[in-house]
């Protein structure tokens, strides 16, 4: 499952962190994720709490979820009283040195390492990283679209090190997956979605999970506006010319 990852927490010059709930949102959990690989949620777990586990580099397309993991395992790192640090590349593209180099955590995610891919100084900001984490014995998670063979990488040494992480291949979530998710989302918030309604949903709004997920808000929203029950024509009305049908 993909969700829009918050800002980065400041936490140069003391600068204070923001609070876990802002930016590690609730409905991004280990316990939450839905098609996970076998024991790919214990060894999450095991990096974000434990000392000297192994490091992940998990791998999936849009969709598959990587962010939501990577969120959280900081959130389940930060749970057990420990230092996380959840870094979208591409909000650093062209500057992930300093950004890099002002980290002090005992996890860092760093998500989207296709951002950095073919930027020279990225690469090796990303490779200096990887030693000074070792050696610091910090845990370190990787996100990315491809596997490290695949991703158009300008430093061998840099593809080297990706390589000896342990490998978690992510896949996209099929529609019965993306109906549980729909329903633990609106669980979560106390809204109810009749079966009927997520089926039409998926045939009419397309199945990109992050657009769903979205277009959930807004439901939650609407809904509790206009004290209506989530049922197909208050989708057909919301969604279509505005004019709802009957609840």
């Amino acid at each position: 499952m993909s969700a829009r990852p918050p800002a980065p927490p400041a936490r140069a010059g003391g600068t204070p962190q923001l609070p876990l709930a802002l930016r590690y949102p609730p409905d991004q959990r280990l316990d939450s994720y839905i098609g996970a690989p076998a024991g790919a949620v214990e060894q999450l777990r095991a990096l974000a709490r434990r000392p000297g586990a192994d490091w992940l580099y998990l791998e999936g397309t849009a969709g598959s979820g990587k962010t939501h993991l990577g969120l959280a395992a900081c959130a389940d790192a930060e749970q057990a009283g420990r230092r996380a640090v959840y870094l979208p590349l591409r909000a650093v593209a062209g500057r992930l040195r300093d950004a890099l180099e002002a980290m002090e955590a005992d996890l860092v995610a760093l998500d989207g390492l296709e951002a950095a891919a073919g930027r020279r100084d990225d690469e090796v900001a990303l490779f200096d990283f990887h030693n000074r984490a070792r050696a610091a014995g910090m845990g370190v998670l990787y996100l990315a679209a491809a596997a490290p063979p695949a991703l158009p990488l300008v430093l061998p040494d840099l593809r080297s090190r990706l390589g000896q992480c342990t490998r978690i291949a992510l896949r996209p979530l099929d529609d019965d997956a993306r109906r549980q998710v729909l329903h633990d989302r609106a669980r979560r918030r106390g809204l109810v979605l009749e079966t009927a309604a997520v089926d039409w949903l998926l045939t009419r709004t397309g199945r990109d999970l992050v657009q769903l997920l979205a277009l959930l808000d807004r439901i939650d929203r609407e809904s509790l506006a206009a004290q209506r029950r989530v049922t197909v024509p208050f989708l057909r009305g919301m969604l279509g010319n505005g004019r709802e049908g009957a609840g």
